[in-house]
């Protein structure tokens, strides 16, 4: 039975949901169920979302991943084809990045624990 008064399913808007599959795939290892061209379900492991083909990419909402290791991340998302439009920065409880995948939908990945870029 599902919890009631809690966030159940995430739908992001993507340009590709092919490109956006592969991308967190390799990412994160999420597991996915295509549902034809134009959707594609995903879960996190905790929690299950889709990604939905759109002619823009979501700029409404900012979905926020969490990670134990910002440079790992940083340095992985880079590697798999995104852009990082804002670098690690600190904030009070911790720090975190934000960048824009394959597709062109902006994601941010912080940390509790607060770091600098690498020089």
């Amino acid at each position: 039975m599902r919890a009631e008064k809690r966030i159940d399913y995430v739908e992001i808007s993507v340009t590709d949901p092919g490109k956006a599959q592969a991308f967190f795939e390799a990412l994160f290892g999420w597991t996915f169920q295509g549902w034809g061209d134009d959707y594609i379900s995903f879960n996190d492991g905790r929690l299950d979302g889709g990604f939905v083909r759109s002619e823009t990419p979501s700029s409404g909402t900012l979905v926020v991943f969490y990670s134990e290791n910002l440079e790992r991340d940083l340095n992985r998302v880079v590697e798999l084809g995104a852009t990082i439009s804002k670098d690690i920065f600190s904030f009070p409880g911790g720090s975190r990045f934000q960048f824009i995948d394959p597709t062109g939908t902006e994601y941010a990945i912080w940390s509790e624990v607060a770091s600098e870029p690498s020089e």
